[in-house]
């Protein structure tokens, strides 16, 4: 055997490494909530634009959620308006949200659709008010037990994936911006983007929701440790929710939505690693925690069977 085949082998193991993950995913959808530094690290964001046209190829249906908490705040600095936050949540007035509706769907989409259209004719972008993909209601945020006005910040209630599938039967790449229209008065609303990527995983009946984020998973005993979890249930994440850090419990509730309503399992991976999305759904490995509907066994979202004891890998 020559040299360079030598050279070629390690490449093999990982492609066939890969082959059961690939043939359980075939077909099925991957909802992926786009954030954290892999949105503003030029690296970062090739790297993830190749990761999702990967999956394409692989067989896969991904789709795209995504928000821009950075480019917003940005842009709001230059316009000299004030981001203000309340209970974690943007205080959105009416000039702030025609600020939001252009970043999301004029800038980051934009340039999210360009990366991915740069490896062929694949990304479509629409937003939530397209085809009435989301609908909303005016939320309000609770501080000591008052409920308080945040302005034009919304909660989907009601999703239509009808116009997202048929970008999939097409073999399209949808590319959903966090923004939704609301029924009753008409006006749109911002959206988290972790919530609209798990009703909508949920809607699609995805294999998996994918949040990326700026830390490794969730911690066992934050910041007393840095063990992450990798696997735990839904009411093991419910138990936990109330003691989490402010940014991870919509991510983690989105989680558990997902996994509520009929995703096989969620996943909040870190997105400061480059391609963390392959490596998480065709890796034994994994890099981040996986969140799993209530009575799934160890060893059940391991293609062939294995657990983590066994093998000494992730479950």
């Amino acid at each position: 055997m020559s040299t360079r085949k030598h050279t070629a082998l390690p490449k093999a193991e990982i492609l066939i490494e890969a082959l059961p993950w690939l043939t359980r995913h075939h077909g099925r959808t991957v909802v992926v909530k786009f954030g954290g530094n892999a949105m503003v690290d030029e690296d970062l964001k090739a790297a993830f634009a190749q990761d999702v046209v990967f999956l394409r190829h692989a067989g896969l249906k991904p789709v795209v959620v995504h928000g821009g908490g950075p480019q917003i705040s940005a842009h709001l600095d230059r316009l000299g308006l004030v981001s203000e936050f309340k209970a974690g949540l943007r205080v959105t007035t009416d000039e702030a949200m025609d600020v939001v509706r252009m970043v999301l769907a004029g800038q980051v989409q934009r340039e999210l659709v360009g990366l991915l259209n740069r490896h062929g004719p694949l990304a479509v972008g629409m937003t939530g008010e397209d085809a009435h993909t989301m609908t909303a209601t005016k939320r309000y945020a609770e501080i000591d037990g008052e409920r308080v006005d945040i302005g034009r910040v919304g909660e989907i209630t009601h999703v239509d994936a009808g116009a997202v599938r048929a970008l999939l039967d097409d073999g399209r790449i949808p590319v959903v911006s966090s923004i939704a229209r609301s029924a009753d008065d008409g006006h749109v609303y911002n959206i988290n983007a972790d919530t609209a990527a798990a009703a909508l995983a949920a809607e699609l009946g995805a294999e998996t929701l994918m949040v990326l984020t700026d830390v490794e998973g969730l911690y066992v005993d934050w910041p007393n440790s840095d063990e992450v979890i990798s696997r735990l249930t839904a009411s093991e994440l419910e138990e936990l929710l109330p003691d989490l850090a402010s940014g991870m419990v919509p991510k983690m509730e989105g989680c558990l939505h997902a996994v509520r309503n009929g995703v096989r399992t969620a996943r909040v991976i870190d997105g400061r690693v480059q391609h963390s999305i392959l490596l998480e759904i065709f890796t034994d490995e994994g890099v981040g925690t996986m969140v799993v509907p209530d009575g799934t066994a160890p060893n059940e979202a391991v293609p062939g069977g294995t657990t983590a004891s066994d093998e000494g890998e992730r479950a």
